[in-house]
């Protein structure tokens, strides 16, 4: 009997190492590409579209002169953030491998798909967009990817056809090349068959996995994951199975099936993730027993873990409840987290971003119901408002009273509502008091399961699910919203809870202010308040700005400051006298109220000098906002002459995160703006540092021209 051997040829070998690394592989020479395996469908897009074809062009299209020039691997990320090297072959022609064309960091992946699913890729299809998009931990990858093309660039390289293409492989041209191999022997020829039908079955399995990919992008999220599952148990045999999603220290069932459908279990991470990515990176599981309750001696259950990684976080994880005896079983479950983690995350961030859009939209709604905070009806409006926002039929906001130490209502929507308005004894007994004292919202979907006492039957409530919300500012409390009896008659959830998330810093500056004017003492409100102009002093305005940043930094949304400085003041001062020259700074306190937004705040800084906390601000929409209090100053009427304001801007990101750092650029950028004419806004991530010199680390705060 003939034995043909089915081996490794040049031309697989180079999707072979695609396939193995992850990665993209294109070889090109100085012309054109000669070769592709494994390449990114964002490339494949972008690089046949007339508008993006010119920005490849500016970083693929020069591969080839970059390394050749260079004799060694040149790194470098392209115009779509995905990470590329650019490797010089030592073979007869000169020729160059890109390697990569992947995310290597999480916040480029991440505008990417922010760039696909509502920014200027949209045009194109979703489906094709994603279908092939390539994602990797670290650089490494990429260098270890390139050693080997290195090492094996002659032989890939040796049947190379006379246009200077490479011959696809197909199933002719492998027929062709059985028979140039030599008979086996008998051991060998097991061994070949064996290998011959493992390479079937993985093609198969591959084949099926991408098929899976594909009709992922058409579902959620949490429709995705319940798929994957499914598709588990069904190609492997599982019978129990659950999903689970990290959450801080600890990952948390959100679907399971078989034995584990209908149990709630957690599972505690160790201090740090080694374990986790030692297992991701060998392809293994970690078989974790569950422990013992109260010293039972019961048989405790053992599951296997396959965690899912996305730019270098372990993200979700996929738990196996069935006996997996077998090591190749775990390493082909392993690998198929491995891979399906670009899809899933392509889905978490496309829910990301409209997440984001209906939470801007939401916050947009909140601050254009309260562009009159100073209304006599305050507390009423921002009652209604809130209660609209979530959807409330009943709703109600209570105030902490420092002197009486207890909470009153001072507005509610809903049954009864007359009657508990303004009352404050027994008020909030059942949550909102333990809510207020432990600082930390509840959500209840069904309060019948939390062991709550029942409310009085008079009380008249239609829904089993609420929310309690505490408002704080560092950390004084200042008082907690109820919202029940959701519209819909649906249970408050998660995303409720972020939407108050989003309004609690407005919502507390909003209380505050309120009850700042209510109380009776001039000295309590002159702690805080300019005595000149009635605003905020700066005393204040660093402690919200602290907060804000905390919460930016905790919570990933926008923040901007603003430094602002009357422009020629002190000749003002010198010409007309100091009663009009505080005449001109009361009056631009003014101007400010008139402009600004409800949410936020302006703080005479001292002399001249204001400033502006604007939360929930990107440094565009900042600067839009600082124009608009440029003009309507410069066109107010003052006494004696026109004034006029510079403004410098700075935003919260990762170099900019601290009280000082954000003062100190948006004082830099002020500077620039008065040396360049003045009555000019300034924004600091735009200044050219090189030139200017001036970075939130080297620079201090610059004297006023």
């Amino acid at each position: 009997m003939k034995i043909e051997q089915v081996n490794e040829t040049p031309e697989n070998r180079l999707e072979n190492i695609a396939d193995e690394s992850g990665l993209a592989v294109i070889i090109v020479d100085e012309k054109a590409a000669i070769a592709k395996a494994n390449n990114n469908s964002v490339c494949e897009i972008l690089y046949s579209s007339e508008e993006f074809a010119p920005q490849c062009e500016r970083f693929c299209g020069r591969a080839f002169e970059m390394a050749t020039a260079a004799g060694k691997p040149v790194p470098y990320e392209c115009h779509a953030g995905l990470d590329c090297l650019a490797v010089p072959l030592k073979t007869e022609k000169p020729l160059v491998a890109i390697v990569g064309r992947t995310f290597t960091k999480a916040e480029n992946y991440r505008q990417a798909t922010e760039r696909a699913v509502a920014g200027d890729w949209r045009q194109f299809p979703p489906t094709r967009f994603f279908e092939n998009v390539l994602i990797s931990g670290s650089s490494k990858a990429l260098e270890k990817t390139a050693k080997s093309l290195e090492n094996s660039a002659v032989e890939i390289l040796e049947r190379e056809k006379e246009n200077g293409e490479i011959a696809a492989k197909n199933d002719e041209q492998l027929t062709k090349r059985i028979a140039e191999f030599h008979r086996q022997t008998a051991q060998g020829a097991a061994e070949i068959a064996t290998a011959a039908k493992k390479s079937s079955e993985d093609a198969e399995e591959i084949a099926a996995w991408r098929s899976l990919f594909g009709a992922l992008f058409d579902l959620t999220y949490r429709e995705a994951c319940f798929s994957i599952i499914k598709f588990l148990s069904q190609c492997y045999s599982l019978s129990s199975t659950a999903w689970l999603e990290r959450r801080e220290n600890r990952f948390e069932s959100i679907l399971a099936t078989g034995t584990l459908e209908g149990q709630q279990f957690k599972i505690n991470l160790p201090a740090n993730d080694k374990l986790l990515f030692d297992a991701l990176e060998k392809e293994l599981a970690l078989d974790l027993r569950e422990r013992s309750k109260n010293g039972e001696k019961t048989h405790p259950q053992t599951i296997s873990l396959f965690p899912v990684s996305i730019g270098g976080e372990i993200q979700s994880a996929l738990v196996v409840a069935d006996d997996l005896k077998k090591a190749e079983l775990k390493r082909r479950i392993a690998r198929f987290c491995k891979t399906v983690a670009a899809q899933l995350e392509i889905l978490r961030l496309r829910e990301e971003v409209k997440r984001r859009n209906w939470l801007a939209e939401a916050i947009e709604k909140f601050n254009v119901g309260l562009q009159n905070p100073d209304t006599e009806d305050f507390w009423a409006n921002l009652m209604r408002v809130s209660a609209e926002l979530m959807h409330a039929e009943r709703s109600s906001l209570l105030v902490f009273d420092e002197k009486s130490h207890s909470l009153t209502v001072k507005a509610a929507i809903g049954a009864t509502a007359e009657r508990i308005a303004g009352k404050s004894e027994k008020i909030g007994e059942r949550v909102a008091q333990i809510v207020f004292q432990n600082g930390k919202p509840v959500v209840v979907g069904d309060v019948g399961k939390i062991g709550l006492p029942a409310a009085p039957p008079d009380w008249k409530y239609k829904s089993n699910s609420f929310i309690s919300y505490p408002f704080s500012i560092g950390s004084r409390r200042v008082g907690v919203l109820n919202v029940t009896d959701k519209a819909d008659g649906a249970a408050y959830g998660e995303a409720d809870l972020e939407l108050l998330n989003a309004i609690a810093p407005q919502v507390a500056v909003l209380i505050d202010r309120a009850d700042l004017k209510s109380k009776a003492g001039k000295l309590e409100q002159l702690s805080v308040t300019d005595g000149l102009t009635g605003l905020l002093n700066r005393r204040y305005l660093e402690e919200r700005l602290a907060e804000e940043i905390k919460r930016s930094n905790r919570y990933g949304y926008p923040m901007s400051f603003m430094m602002i400085d009357v422009d020629h003041f002190k000749s003002y001062n010198d010409n007309f006298g100091h009663p009009d020259g505080d005449k001109v700074l009361i009056m631009v306190a003014n101007c400010f109220r008139e402009t600004l937004r409800s949410a936020d705040i302006a703080a005479r800084y001292g002399g001249e000098e204001f400033s502006i906390l604007l939360p929930q601000t990107t440094s565009s929409e900042a600067e839009t906002i600082a124009e608009r209090v440029r003009e309507h100053i410069a066109a107010t009427e003052f006494p004696n002459r026109a004034i006029t304001v510079s403004i410098g801007i700075a935003s919260c990101c990762l170099e900019l995160n601290s009280t000082r750092e954000l003062i100190v650029a948006a004082d830099n950028a002020l500077y620039v703006a008065k040396r360049k004419g003045r009555n000019r806004v300034q924004v600091f991530e735009n200044l050219q540092t090189e030139s200017e010199n001036l970075t939130p680390k080297n620079a201090g705060t610059q004297s006023k021209i």
